[in-house]
């Protein structure tokens, strides 16, 4: 079983993860294809089917991210996931555009809901690309198979964002198959 491919690469943080050299240079090698959904979007995200709860966001959505993944086209050819990293930033979007906090939201933190319908809409060989702070993805569960991560290190008391790229190699959830 091959290893995925590992790289680290120092930048300077920005709330806006697509401008970080590293990542932006990564999202022009993985991203092949015209149908990308990106659910939570903000500012500079490069795929076509966009969404941000913020009304100001310059994105063709405004819903909650489980509404935008149901609404999203059959057939993707990837996946950009780069939701709010904490429960304390997940507060703060929500705070920002006057909604409340749902508990449902806080008890699926790594949106395992969301993961679920999105990744029966890539198609078989498309990617999922995820940021974070940690390196779960989509998961074999979905279907998925670990390619790349990128672990970038931004100095100082800042966490590192890992990116992880995987490809979807079955079609069917494991848990569909019981």
């Amino acid at each position: 079983m091959t290893q995925p491919a590992f790289t680290r690469e120092f930048a300077m943080p920005s709330k806006h993860t697509f401008t970080i050299k590293p990542i932006e240079e990564l999202l022009g090698q993985e991203m092949d294809g015209e149908e990308w959904a990106d659910p939570f979007s903000g500012w500079n995200s490069p795929a076509n089917h966009t969404n941000d709860l913020n009304p100001e966001a310059p994105t063709t959505h405004h819903l909650e991210a489980e509404e935008f993944a149901r609404c999203t086209p059959k057939e993707l050819d990837g996946v950009l996931f780069d939701p709010p990293y904490s429960l304390r930033q997940i507060k703060e979007v929500y705070d920002s555009v006057g909604l409340k906090l749902m508990e449902e939201r806080t008890r699926d933190a790594g949106f395992g809901d969301i993961k679920d319908i999105l990744s029966r809409k890539v198609r078989l060989d498309g990617k999922a690309i995820c940021f974070g702070w940690n390196s779960m993805g989509f998961g074999i569960q979905r279907g998925f198979k670990m390619e790349r991560i990128l672990l970038v290190p931004h100095g100082g008391p800042h966490n590192d964002t890992i990116v992880t790229v995987e490809r979807k190699i079955q079609s069917q959830f494991f848990a569909d198959v019981f």
